[in-house]
């Protein structure tokens, strides 16, 4: 058999090349912001980011894993960005005492940097500045440091703890352009009050983020909502402005009212006034999909027509397909430290593992999913291989390639 020349080989093992992208923000900046370095000779806060990722990339379940995993590959650790593996004691300090702002500012350094780079010319044919979307997903851990996930159980076992992910994402993106993380038990609506949103853009979300004081300050500044409405929810219909017949197996408007709801304001500490009630006049819009699916919005947005607000709802699902990549693709099952500023670390970590990720898979213009995507860099995560030729191509070799520069990726992240 002749020598293979169908495979393509650079310098760089794929996980490295993954982490280069990091170098387009200045991590010594926020090194130097949080301090990040003070207590640590040797394992420093860029090396501490790098055995996470490591660990997150490679779907390690342990710290014991991904130090002892980069303690076989001490031959390669140079190639890998690092100059030893860490000590398992040392790593666990890091996790534990580091404080996780640092993690959270790299995330957001570099979500602004590759903010336009993701973004697309897509248009919804609306009149808003931008449209976004609001969720949050439950982490369950059994664990007392953050508390109040799921049911109360039953003969007094024991109420599992965690921490719930809050998120606002462009609809044009799939990154999260503000994020709060906090314990479970926190309820959804809270998250409403840390937006600072700009006139004329449009926010969508679940009932669980009904919050009619709030709507009442967006409407007051032209911010716009659509979200469905409680079932339990108290208004009067003002005025019903259409109205057609259910058409089985039709996506249809069937009823769009103009409705008031009655609340009470709250004070500068948040405190309801129950005697001052006022009341916030609303679009309510009934619409039926394809399958028969019957749903109830709600919108502060008059001009918008009654499709307009069930498509704009419809775009809602974008952020939960963001969620689903997040649980299905990264290691959030098993924690590498035990108090909660390592499982906020982590979590951060893991944020930015999925926005490497997306920027990847755009740099490499593939059409294999995101899955495919993140399974393919952790099978080859110490390959020599190209990774945008791994993405891209369909074939069952790689191509042989002589050199591999550090222009050519940077000629990649021109944008």
């Amino acid at each position: 058999m002749g020598k293979n020349t169908e495979i393509k080989f650079v310098g760089q093992p794929i996980f490295k090349q993954v982490i280069n992208l990091i170098e387009g923000i200045n991590i010594t900046s926020l090194v130097k912001k949080h301090n990040a370095d003070y207590y640590y000779k040797a394992y420093k806060a860029k090396t501490q980011l790098i055995t996470v990722l490591f660990g997150i990339f490679s779907r390690c379940d342990s710290m014991t894993e991904i130090c002892e995993g980069l303690r076989a590959m001490s031959g390669k650790l140079n190639l890998l960005g690092l100059e030893k593996a860490p000590a398992k004691s040392t790593a666990c300090d890091g996790m534990r005492n580091r404080d996780s702002k640092f993690f959270e500012d790299v995330y957001f350094r570099l979500v602004r940097h590759y903010q336009s780079f993701l973004s697309d010319s897509r248009t919804f044919g609306l009149t808003f500045k931008e449209v976004l979307l609001i969720d949050s997903t439950t982490i369950r851990l059994f664990s007392d440091l953050l508390k109040g996930v799921g049911r109360n159980p039953k003969n007094d076992g024991k109420k599992k703890g965690g921490l719930k992910v809050h998120m606002l994402i462009d609809a044009v993106q799939s990154v999260g352009r503000f994020i709060k993380i906090t314990e479970a038990k926190v309820h959804d609506k809270n998250f409403l009050k840390e937006l600072d949103l700009i006139s004329y853009s449009m926010v969508v979300f679940d009932r669980a983020y009904n919050y009619y004081h709030q709507f009442a300050q967006w409407t007051s500044k032209s911010v716009f909502f659509v979200t469905r409405i409680k079932k339990n929810a108290v208004y009067t219909v003002v005025e019903t402005t259409r109205e057609h017949k259910k058409e089985k197996g039709k996506a249809m408007v069937l009823r769009e009212e103009i409705i008031e709801i009655e609340y009470s304001p709250e004070d500068e500490n948040g405190k309801k006034q129950k005697k001052q009630k006022q009341k916030l006049r609303l679009k309510k819009v009934c619409y039926q999909d394809e399958q028969n699916r019957y749903f109830e919005f709600i919108t502060n947005s008059m001009e918008s027509t009654a499709e307009e607000v069930a498509f704009l709802y419809k775009k809602r699902w974008g952020i939960e397909l963001l969620f689903k990549k997040m649980k299905q693709n990264f290691q959030l099952h098993y924690f590498y430290g035990e108090n909660e500023n390592a499982i906020r670390t982590q979590v951060w970590c893991t944020l930015i593992a999925q926005l490497l990720m997306t920027v990847i898979q755009k740099m490499a213009q593939t059409k294999k999913a995101f899955s495919v995507v993140a399974s393919l860099v952790r099978m080859h995560l110490i390959s020599l291989l190209d990774v945008f030729e791994l993405l891209r191509s369909t074939k069952r070799e790689y191509l042989k390639k002589t050199e591999f520069t550090a222009s050519s990726l940077q000629t990649k992240l021109a944008f």
